[in-house]
């Protein structure tokens, strides 16, 4: 008699079971011109330059332009994107009302999804996708997020909202929004390498998922949040959160490589280590981890970066898997003083410039997304009567 479960796994779909790509592994599924993952020679580009280059050379503010708009910007052209990104920073009464009324324990990134949801239903040209439009919109994001983001924080703990200020970069006022002042210059340029290196990954699952949710037509703000939905998970953005879970856990940096090797023994997932598309090591991760180094000295607490090296050495002594760009995220966002939970939202800030060009790119060239799946539950079948179920 033919099984009730949902699922058959005794069912194989005739004339012989496919070949699925679980996960997408290694299918193309359209072009892009925005970013390229290059995994034979470990490299990244944005738009033809190298991340490692952007990120020791440019600030955040210049990638996000080169993000939107194909190039590097000139002095002018840099100069008015700064001041329409921050004539842009201030967000509504309401808006801010809808932030500190969510649950204090409720995860920043519920939060910041919640936020950006909130925008969209202010924005009253939300079915104008239109390019010029759409660019605005970008602009708002990149914007308006890091003042949701800062504000939340802020509530979290009792503390007043800090406004955003107009003659301050996008690190620095982001800085200013969390606490109250601007850190050593060190500081804010290891924070605006973060956001620079976090700005854009080619079709990762957040990305992936805005240009879904952009091919059947929606708004740029629906969108993002849902990129930020995808970017929440542990197997994603969450990832930088459960480094520094991971190595608050050790706390000893001389404990360092024997919990590494009874997780390895254990079979215990590892976070921060390991790519989908990088084989022998994320391009990112020395950039990341000369600037972590960078704040253990500026802060004087090494023992961050011991554990750091002690849990990739025996990683790649033992699995030959190398760190992803989480590993030296998570300690290096401690060590600025920032909320483990807000390590992911800061990703948010970041890559809501690679998402933003990602819906430009898909609205330009659109085709709704809807890809094929074989069925392998049970074969077709009659409705018995109730009676007669047995």
């Amino acid at each position: 008699m033919t099984t009730n479960n949902y699922v058959n796994p005794d069912y194989v779909p005739e004339p012989e079971k496919v070949n699925v790509k679980k996960g997408l592994e290694g299918a193309v599924i359209d072009t892009s011109r925005v970013s390229k993952v290059n995994p034979d020679t470990n490299s990244l580009i944005y738009r033809g330059y190298p991340v490692q280059e952007l990120a020791e050379n440019c600030r955040f503010e210049e990638v996000a332009y080169l993000l939107y708009n194909n190039d590097l910007p000139t002095t002018t052209q840099l100069a008015d994107f700064e001041k329409l990104e921050r004539s842009y920073r201030d967000i509504s009464k309401d808006c801010l009302a809808v932030i500190k009324q969510l649950p204090k324990k409720c995860h920043p990134m519920d939060s910041i999804r919640t936020g950006v949801s909130f925008l969209g239903c202010e924005d009253e040209r939300i079915w104008d996708a239109s390019p010029k439009t759409n660019y605005d919109k970008a602009i708002r994001l990149l914007a308006k997020i890091p003042t949701m983001i800062a504000a939340d924080y802020r509530f979290k703990k009792g503390m007043d909202f800090i406004a955003p200020k107009s003659d301050l970069s996008i690190s620095e006022n982001f800085f200013n929004m969390c606490f109250g002042k601007i850190p050593a210059k060190e500081i804010v340029k290891a924070f605006d390498v973060s956001l620079i290196l976090y700005a854009e990954h080619s079709f990762n699952a957040s990305t992936f998922t805005t240009r879904v949710v952009t091919s059947t037509e929606s708004d740029i703000y629906s969108a993002t949040t849902a990129g930020i939905g995808a970017l929440k998970g542990p197997l994603h953005g969450g990832a930088n959160e459960q480094v520094m879970h991971m190595m608050i856990e050790i706390a000893d940096p001389a404990k360092a490589e024997q919990w590494m090797l009874d997780a390895l023994t254990a079979k215990r997932k590892v976070m921060g280590f390991g790519h989908r598309v990088y084989k022998s090591g994320d391009s990112r991760v020395p950039t990341m981890k000369k600037y972590a180094q960078v704040m253990a000295d500026v802060v004087g607490e090494q023992k961050w970066m011991k554990m750091y090296n002690a849990l990739e050495k025996v990683m790649v002594d033992k699995k030959k898997i190398y760190p992803n760009l989480d590993f030296p995220a998570g300690p290096a966002y401690y060590m600025m003083g920032f909320e483990i939970d807000f390590f992911t939202p800061i990703f948010v800030m970041a890559r809501t410039t690679g998402w933003s060009a990602h819906i430009m790119e898909q609205a330009a060239n659109n085709r709704i997304i809807r890809p094929l799946n074989e069925y392998i539950g049970d074969a077709q079948r009659s409705v018995r009567p109730l009676s007669e179920r047995k």
